[in-house]
C-alpha cells in the first residue's frame, strides 16, 4: 500500500508555495489523500467475492481524473460565483497529481496514469523488495498518519484555531500510534488472516484522517494566510 500519511505530509509542505489562493492548501492536502480511497472498492470486491483487478491505482490515480476534478470545480465556481471553489478544485487536482508522481517514484508498484487508457507505469517492475520491508510498510501507514495529525495539532496551536477540537485530534493521533505498535507485532507474528483486520482499520484510519483534515480546515486556512503574508 502507499503511505497515505506521507502523501498528506507532502501536501502540507505545499504551504511553502505562497499563491495567495484561499482554499488551495486544504485542496492539495485532500487531493494527496483521496486517491487511496480506491481501497474501498477493493474491500467491497473482496467482501462480495468479486475481482479486485483494475480497482487500485487506476481510476483515482489518473491525470484525467485530476483534470476532470479541476474542470468540475471551476464550473461550480462560475455557477456559484465563488473563486474559493475553483481554488479548492485546483488544489485537489494538484494533490492528485502529486500523489500519482510520488507513487511512481517511490512505491514498488505500477500506476495507470492515463486511466481508462492502458497506461501502466512501473519504474520498479524488476525490483523485488525484501519481505521484511513489505511487511513493515503496512503498519507504518498508521505511524505516518499519526505524524500528519501531529502536524495539524501543531498548526492549530500556532494559528490559535480549532482549540476545542485539538484534544479530539490528539486522541485520533494516539489511536493511530497504538495501531502502529499493535500491527507491527501482528504483521510478523500472524500467518493468514492479517489483511482482514488490517485492511478494515486502515480504511477507518484513512477516513478519520480525512475527516480531521476537513474539521480543521480553519486551521489550515489560517496557516495558508500566514504563509502568504510571510
Amino acid at each position: 500500500m502507499a503511505q497515505a500519511g506521507i502523501h498528506a505530509l507532502l501536501g502540507a509542505a505545499a504551504r511553502k508555495i505562497s499563491l495567495r489562493s484561499e482554499g488551495l492548501l486544504i485542496g492539495i492536502i485532500l487531493g494527496n489523500l483521496a486517491p487511496d480511497l480506491d481501497n474501498l472498492a477493493v474491500a467491497a470486491a473482496t467482501l462480495t467475492g468479486g475481482s479486485t483487478e483494475g480497482l487500485h491505482r487506476t481510476f483515482t490515480h489518473s491525470f484525467f481524473t485530476a483534470g476532470a476534478v479541476i474542470l468540475i470545480f471551476y464550473i461550480l465556481s462560475i455557477l456559484f460565483r465563488q473563486a474559493k471553489i475553483s481554488n479548492l478544485g485546483l488544489g485537489l487536482g494538484v494533490g492528485i497529481v502529486m500523489h500519482i508522481l510520488l507513487d511512481i517514484l517511490v512505491w514498488f508498484d505500477g500506476v495507470q496514469v492515463l486511466w481508462p487508457l492502458l497506461s501502466w507505469i512501473n519504474l520498479w517492475e524488476n525490483v523485488t523488495p525484501p519481505e521484511w520491508w513489505t511487511k513493515l510498510m503496512m503498519p507504518v501507514e498508521f505511524l505516518f498518519m499519526a505524524a500528519f495529525l501531529l502536524l495539524l495539532i501543531r498548526w492549530g496551536k500556532q494559528a490559535e484555531t480549532d482549540r476545542e477540537y485539538i484534544p479530539v485530534a490528539r486522541i485520533f493521533m494516539y489511536i493511530l500510534l497504538g495501531l502502529f505498535v499493535v500491527f507491527t507485532v501482528l504483521v510478523y507474528s500472524m500467518g493468514s488472516g492479517f489483511m482482514t483486520p488490517y485492511g478494515a482499520l486502515y480504511l477507518l484510519a484513512l477516513g478519520s484522517v480525512i475527516g480531521v483534515t476537513i474539521r480543521m480546515r480553519k486551521t489550515i486556512g489560517r496557516i495558508e494566510k500566514q504563509q502568504s503574508a510571510g
